[in-house]
């Protein structure tokens, strides 16, 4: 038995509501135009579903468990509707504003965040620095009563609907490769430009843009934090991060596993049904078996995370298993659909295509490993069972 709340078990069930009703029906048109509209996250926002855990004044419910967050991922998945990057918004740049921002800031920004009136992205990747951030060239000079911002990154999810964009960028001392700070811009600043909305194999209906900063006059009012502490900060919010995606990644198994599940139960084959042949059985016996297990990780990793326990090494494990294991079934589930599966027509065509990014995201596997190695062999180490 998973551990909800009452509270928590109603609200699943009224987003599982507006899933249905707002965004679910739209996504194909979303697809086509490679974007999510943007009265979804005002929708959402309207109906307290958008950001639960900032304080009742900023517009949120004011509770902070993770597990509203984790539900949202669920159903948002479930549904169909995981190319709507709305917990990127909600839970992994928002609590930006709120754990670094001044009171000002928090009055100015995050009422609209919460509201979905101003949508969120965060802009760490550039051509040239992807997992390395230390490699990033964006440059922000210190001028006095604001920070000269010049630089581009690319690969930013929420790109272009985004109105406030966090942006990580070099400053003084440049000679130290982790000097950074975290900026605010601000749709509509001048000098601040969006490139295309990223064609991708995948998530067509998310969109992912280049953006180019030309001389952006960036006030001190949005500093975030402190100048030079900009990676220290960054690195704090990976396991977040990383628990985030693992709860997708392990929702959206599942639900390869469902469409591929109903499909072998109905798909003739040789007199009776694809269900029907031991390698089947076999195959989908092991995947259930697997992602039940890792059920039961996340659900424990959640639970350190709201305790305030959630290692970078813990996050990073979820992360590994829950991608792989995420490939490991959205491939079983096409071979299983046969030719079927790869007719767009199909869901487990999309879950497929969608699949291949995960492993990449928030931290290739390759990164995860070496974060999870270089502990195994560090002389602090130690498993979660002790």
């Amino acid at each position: 038995m998973r551990n909800f709340t009452e509270e928590q078990t109603l609200f699943r069930e009224s987003y599982r509501r507006f899933l249905a009703e707002e965004v679910a029906p739209n996504m194909e048109r979303y697809r086509e135009e490679g974007i999510v509209d943007r009265r979804v996250f005002e929708k959402a926002g309207a109906q307290g579903m958008l950001m639960v855990w900032p304080d009742e004044k900023y517009g949120g419910l004011g509770d902070p468990d993770f597990r509203y967050e984790q539900i949202i991922i669920e159903e948002t998945v479930r549904a169909g509707c995981g190319e709507w990057y709305n917990t990127l918004h909600s839970r992994l740049v928002g609590p930006y504003l709120q754990n670094l921002g001044t009171d000002k800031q928090k009055e100015r920004f995050l009422p609209k965040a919460a509201s979905g009136e101003a949508i969120l992205a965060i802009a760490m990747t550039e051509p040239d620095a992807g997992s390395d951030l230390s490699a990033i060239k964006t440059r922000a000079v210190d001028e006095g009563d604001h920070f000269r911002l010049n630089g581009a990154k690319t690969y930013i999810s929420n790109g272009i609907n985004a109105d406030l964009v966090i942006v990580a960028a070099k400053c003084e001392p440049f000679d130290k490769p982790h000097s950074m700070v975290l900026l605010v811009v601000e749709r509509g600043m001048e000098g601040f430009e969006r490139g295309r909305n990223l064609e991708k194999i995948g998530l067509h209906a998310q969109d992912t843009a280049e953006l180019f900063f030309h001389d952006v006059r960036v006030p001190k009012e949005n500093v975030l934090g402190e100048p030079g502490q900009g990676f220290r900060y960054l690195m704090q919010g990976l396991a977040e991060e990383r628990l985030i995606a693992a709860c997708g990644y392990l929702a959206s198994g599942r639900r390869a596993f469902d469409v591929t599940r109903d499909f072998v139960l109905e798909r003739p084959s040789f007199g009776g049904r694809v269900s029907d042949h031991q390698n089947t059985q076999f195959k989908m016996a092991e995947m259930d078996t697997e992602l039940e297990i890792l059920q039961v990780f996340v659900d424990h990793c959640v639970t350190e995370h709201n305790e305030g326990r959630l290692s970078p090494n813990m996050a990073a494990k979820a992360k590994l298993q829950t991608s792989e294991a995420e490939w490991r079934m959205a491939d079983l589930g096409l071979q299983l659909h046969g030719g079927a599966g790869y007719m767009k027509e199909y869901e487990i065509s999309r879950i497929f295509t969608d699949a291949r990014m995960s492993r990449i995201y928030a931290g290739s596997s390759e990164i995860m490993k070496y974060i999870i190695g270089r502990d195994v062999f560090s002389q602090s180490y130690r498993s979660f069972l002790d």
